[in-house]
């Protein structure tokens, strides 16, 4: 299993953290604000947060830290949100 993660800030200033995992060709994201303590379980992965996931997959594919299968495979699910819409 793979987790990536990153952290950014929401519209009221307050630090999100967001992991990524796949495991078994799924991808699984969760996330919670910094000041909270459970995560929060996404069953759909939102548009932005695809976007996000990517940029940062793209990055590690670029230093050969990941395959670009798993890139491909974010492009797909992305393609498939903006269609779903």
């Amino acid at each position: 299993m793979k987790k990536h993660e990153w952290r950014e800030k929401t519209d009221e200033g307050a630090t999100r953290l967001v992991t990524a995992t796949r495991h078994g060709g799924k991808w699984k994201l969760q996330s919670r604000l910094k000041s909270d303590t459970e995560w929060t379980q996404f069953p759909v992965i939102e548009l932005e947060d695809l976007e996000t996931l990517r940029e940062l997959l793209w990055n590690k594919y670029q230093r050969n830290r990941i395959p670009h299968e798993q890139v491909l495979e974010i492009d797909a699910l992305i393609e498939a949100a903006k269609q779903n819409g």
